[in-house]
């Protein structure tokens, strides 16, 4: 037990959103209770609702509270269609939670659950061996370097997409992948597209210099191409690959098939002072309401969070172990269920990670706070 208090700021979002953060804050609420920890958390507005209510997909109080916060917990962002040319975009959000809170690197585990084998595009073998981790860079790149932007010429439309990066963005995220493989298994695939970018020329020169200076890890230098062949056919021969935004934003989302689902997959965004933790998949409108999303995401980030947002590692290895032990005894929820197996809603898998933890705790607090947000 640390004796600190945490303040976690949770934005339930649009979608499914709201039904797995109910489940993993209540999943949060019971580790807290079994651990002795003190954890206050506040639901707030971001995406669609907060757009709906203030015109805005990250209203400025909404920004200063999680700044303030010592971790930030999202459910989901997103509308069913996407917004008229020049309206504000849920997506939005993310992007401006990553940039006010420092975030330059997001990590994402591929991880199949035993048990769950089944749902892997992998066959079972090589599904209960992959354990891989992605460590993209959220800070640069195509998606936040200028200039951008659509226009007229006289042939025709013209868009415009700048990639740019400086050895100090490449250096810190190569240095968080090399941080985590040493916790691990002591290797790191960088990914770039040297043979033609000039941005991978000196991603690949600075990756290296990083790596040179290290004798805990070892490194190589994948091309992307080459990089996403492996990691469908061999996913076992990766243990941390970190690359750039663009790559790593496909990279990361080809987990989702290494494990079955992007409702499996959590992802942290961190290098800030606070970190903002959500799970892999999007705001899925089409299922939501109906009590049936899988929250095992957001259970591991709950997990990700209070170890690398809080520091409360035995609390985190608490709930994966919690998580592992529900699926072990046949805890399912309709994506993941055979035929002819109990599927269970989300909240009554979240009943079944409590009752692993021990920690009992059907209390109201956590669906009454998500829903006001």
């Amino acid at each position: 037990m640390s004796g600190r208090r945490s303040r976690v700021v949770v934005l339930p979002g649009d979608g499914i959103g709201p039904e797995v953060t109910e489940a993993g804050v209540r999943v949060l609420e019971a580790v807290a209770a079994r651990e002795g920890l003190e954890i206050e958390t506040e639901a707030l507005p971001a995406g669609a609702v907060a757009i709906e209510r203030w015109g805005d997909p990250l209203p400025e109080p909404v920004e200063r509270a999680a700044r303030a916060a010592d971790a930030v917990l999202l459910g989901a962002v997103g509308l069913a269609a996407p917004p008229p040319p020049g309206a504000p975009r849920p997506e939005e959000a993310i992007l401006r939670l990553r940039g006010a809170l420092g975030a330059f690197a997001d990590v994402r585990r591929g991880r199949c659950l035993p048990g769950l084998e089944h749902v892997s595009a992998l066959r079972p073998e090589r599904a209960g061996a992959t354990d891989v981790l992605v460590v993209r860079e959220v800070g640069g790149g195509i998606f936040a370097s200028e200039p951008r932007g659509r226009e007229r010429a006289a042939n025709g439309r013209v868009a415009v997409d700048t990639c740019r990066y400086d050895e100090h963005e490449i250096r810190r995220v190569v240095e968080v992948a090399c941080d985590l493989a040493a916790g691990r298994r002591g290797r790191v695939a960088s990914v770039d597209k040297a043979n033609v970018m000039h941005t991978s020329r000196l991603w690949r020169e600075v990756a290296a210099e990083v790596a040179a200076a290290r004798t805990d890890v070892e490194i190589e230098h994948v091309l992307v191409d080459a990089a996403a062949a492996r990691l469908v056919s061999d996913p076992a021969s990766f243990d941390v690959l970190v690359t750039e935004n663009l790559f790593g934003d496909i990279l990361s989302d080809a987990l989702a098939g290494l494990v079955g689902s992007a409702a499996m997959v959590a992802s942290a965004n961190l290098g800030g002072g606070t970190g903002l933790f959500e799970p892999m998949h999007g705001s899925a409108p089409d299922i939501a309401g109906r009590g049936i999303a899988n929250p095992i995401g957001m259970v591991l980030a709950v997990a990700q969070m209070l170890d690398a947002g809080l520091g409360e590692p035995a609390a985190a290895a608490a709930v994966e172990d919690a998580l592992l032990a529900a699926v072990a005894t046949g805890a399912r929820t309709a994506d993941t269920a055979r035929p002819g197996e109990r599927a269970l809603t989300s909240a009554a898998f979240a009943d079944r990670v409590i009752d692993a933890l021990g920690a009992g705790g059907r209390a109201g607090r956590a669906r009454e706070a998500v829903a006001r947000a």
